[in-house]
């Protein structure tokens, strides 16, 4: 029998498949889909078995071991890789080793144990007892297992036990993680909801799209959609944009359904998530929630997949290989294995709710919120004015509103997208700037370790007093962070409890469900964070909202700028108000009358939608135009930007109606000493490029000082 093995290298040149003989020991043992460790050159690798033959035309060497006994991947997700492959322009091992955690490959040198409890059952009975031994075996009674702290009550030395024959020990697996076994009353579906949910299960569709506003219960119909399936035999998959919300999601998912729910993401130890894997390829878990890479579970008869949030950025891949969307590789996904998928938000995606009015889609809406509320008063803060009578970050509007918010014993969220004390620091008086050496950035500082870091590349150094350059002792911090807002927030607002939620805060394991539950149990007043504390957090005594500086996402200089503001503001400002009390959203802004901060002041997803798509039409940008971006990167300044210049007279030669822009630095051109420039392709179809890039793929294969990254519909460039 000959094993046809794709070995685990990044090179692209060795994308290909190996033959080995399969060992007669093995024979009985190797399965398509399990890792498999093989003699390569003077090496010795791990692979995948991707298929099997009976004979091959050259000697062969033998496979030496099997790594897992259980198969890694799935025949659907053996056929999603080479899908990915295809559509991405990466290798098929890389593909495949996105969709395992670190446990699972081979470039992961931490073994991890798997944990046992141990257990004792009756061996023989048939020997003489004394009277404690007889206790011993009444525990039992009915029970087969039987711990060894229980036991130890009656007899100390379980040992001696194990040696005389009486009792066997048994070893059983523990996981690391638990959930509980609580089955909550599940709520009744308002009308709205119930249409929505006849609506998805009556139908053939393959894609949906559900546009609900915020507090409509869009979570409660996922619920019900999972209940079906589970009562159908089905499998689902919920994935989710943030970390910090997956425990609040499970939380609740466990609350319902129980320990047939496992959670996927990064928060997790390695061996949290590698016990999760073994408890959902051996078809124990039947719920999987988790961030993007939970779409690879090894889960069986998948019923449907969930993607909340769908408009986030934190369902694309794009900083390495392969760059793929999460969307579409699980529409990818459903088909394979013949699933529905729903994609859920108050906020979609320009492309995804265009697709839902085409009926590419099948749209479904939740137009009211649960209890019947109207969504909060949006109040606007034009702060060229406010800032003449402003209080640090704060104009007195706001300050005014968290007071009384604070006298009536009631919560608040603040958002401010920037993290750090301050966005850069600088001289002024010959104008120096600290930039981080590796990469052409500025530092941010950040007051509470006194250093300046760089947010790309980790690089971090001290603040000295005077200038490095004119060494006048005259620098200064531009710009303000949620670091800087939380120090004058304790000045402005001293007796509030003030709970600072973002990158820098969170790096702790556990730390977003504690600050989430402290949160939730009044134990702090003020929530101040980054985007982390804009999407799926609900909280009852939310009753205020502010925004600190709407135009910190509309100032980026991209084309989905105003789309994302509009998102970060609508999605905020639905955190508060959601139950019996009134909700208000202050929003302090230099472009109070910018279509993104108007329409999001209404509440009108609609208006903006059509505003924007008219802009996009214009400019011809998605969902009219695909774009295609081509990054080349390397060491050598010079030789990038000179290949760039080739490729791109490369490409004119296929190009009719397409449009070619660049090549141009990328936007952050140089990073960890890397030099990055990029060429776009704006086109509606792609036959005329197909080739241009399967030339250009082959032609830089092998070259190891220029890197190419094909990137279809970045979000960022």
């Amino acid at each position: 029998m000959v094993a046809c093995v794709l070995v685990e290298l990044s090179n692209k040149a060795l994308d290909k498949m190996f033959d080995y003989n399969v060992p007669k020991e093995l024979e009985e043992k190797v399965k398509i889909g399990i890792r498999v460790k093989v003699p390569f050159g003077m090496q010795k690798l791990e692979g995948f078995i991707l298929s099997f033959k009976d004979k091959s035309d050259i000697e062969l060497r033998d496979i030496e071991s099997i790594v897992d006994n259980d198969i890694v991947l799935t025949d659907d997700l053996l056929k999603l890789g080479k899908i990915m492959k295809e559509k991405t322009y990466s290798s098929l091992i890389s593909c495949y080793q996105t969709m395992l955690p670190k446990a699972l490959k081979a470039s992961y040198k931490t073994n991890i144990n798997i944990k046992y409890d141990n257990f004792y059952k009756l061996n023989n009975v048939n020997i003489n007892l004394t009277q404690k031994m007889k206790e011993v075996v009444k525990l039992f009674n009915d029970k087969e297992l039987i711990d060894k702290k229980t036991i130890s009550n009656y007899y100390s030395n379980v040992k001696k036990l194990v040696d005389i024959g009486l009792l066997k020990e048994v070893k059983k697996e523990h996981y690391r993680l638990t959930y509980d076994k609580v089955t909550a009353e599940k709520h009744k579906l308002t009308d709205e909801q119930e249409k929505v949910y006849n609506e998805f299960i009556s139908t053939e569709d393959n894609v949906y799209l559900l546009h609900g506003v915020t507090g409509s219960g869009k979570t409660e119909v996922y619920m019900e959609i999972i209940d079906y399936f589970l009562k159908q035999g089905k499998t689902s998959i919920m994935l989710v944009p943030e970390i910090s919300l997956t425990p609040q999601m499970v939380e609740r998912f466990t609350k319902r359904f129980g320990s047939v729910v496992a959670a996927l993401h990064s928060a997790l130890s390695e061996g949290e998530k590698y016990d999760e894997w073994r408890r959902i390829a051996r078809g124990e878990a039947k719920i999987v929630i988790g961030a993007r890479s939970a779409l690879f579970c090894p889960l069986k008869n998948i019923g449907v997949i969930i993607i909340d949030e769908e408009h986030s950025d934190s369902y694309i891949q794009d900083d390495k290989n392969p760059h793929y969307s999460a969307i579409d590789m699980a529409i990818e996904r459903s088909k394979i294995v013949k699933a529905k998928v729903l994609l859920g938000s108050a906020t979609p995606s320009l492309e995804s709710y265009a697709r839902g009015l085409k009926k590419v889609y099948h749209l479904l809406t939740l137009k009211n919120r649960v209890n019947g509320k109207t969504l909060p008063v949006v109040k606007i803060i034009d702060m060229n004015y406010g800032i003449r009578t402003a209080v640090g970050s704060f104009s007195r509007e706001l300050i005014n509103a968290l007071n009384e918010k604070l006298e009536k014993n009631e919560q608040v969220i603040l958002l401010l997208n920037r993290r750090g004390y301050s966005r850069v620091v600088t001289c002024k008086n010959c104008g120096f700037t600290y930039k981080c050496p590796n990469c052409d950035i500025a530092l941010t500082y950040h007051k509470s370790t006194n250093n300046l870091r760089c947010h790309y590349c980790g690089f971090a150094t001290k603040v000295d007093n005077t200038c490095p350059k004119c060494h006048e002792n005259d620098l200064s911090s531009i710009g303000v962070g949620t670091e800087k807002v939380e120090e004058e927030m304790k000045k402005i607002f001293p007796n509030a409890k003030v709970l600072r939620m973002d990158y820098d805060t969170t790096t702790k394991k556990g730390s977003h469900k504690k600050m989430l539950d402290d949160f939730k149990e009044h134990k702090y007043d003020i929530l101040l964070g980054t985007q982390i504390v804009a999407k799926g957090l609900d909280f009852e005594n939310v009753t205020l909202v502010g925004i600190i500086n709407a135009d910190t996402s509309l100032n980026i200089p991209n084309y989905r700028s105003s789309e994302e503001t509009f998102s970060l503001i609508s999605q905020t400002a639905g955190r508060c108000g959601r139950a019996d009390k009134e909700g208000v959203v202050y929003i302090q802004t230099f472009n109070k009358d910018h279509y993104a901060i108007t329409y999001s002041k209404k509440h009108d997803y609609v208006g903006f939608y059509h505003e924007e798509m008219n802009i996009r039409r214009k400019l011809k940008y998605p969902p009219y135009y695909y774009i295609l971006y081509i990054k080349i990167s390397g060491k050598d300044n010079s030789l990038v930007y000179n290949e760039s210049l080739r490729i791109k007279k490369s490409f004119m030669k296929y190009l009719k109606d397409e449009i070619l822009l660049g090549p141009s630095t990328a936007g952050n051109y140089k990073i960890n000493n890397i030099y990055h420039y990029g060429i776009i392709i704006k086109y509606k179809s792609d036959i005329n490029i197909k080739e241009a890039l399967d030339l250009m793929n082959k032609a830089y294969i092998s070259n190891n000082k220029i890197k190419i990254d094909i990137i279809f519909n970045p979000r960022h460039f």
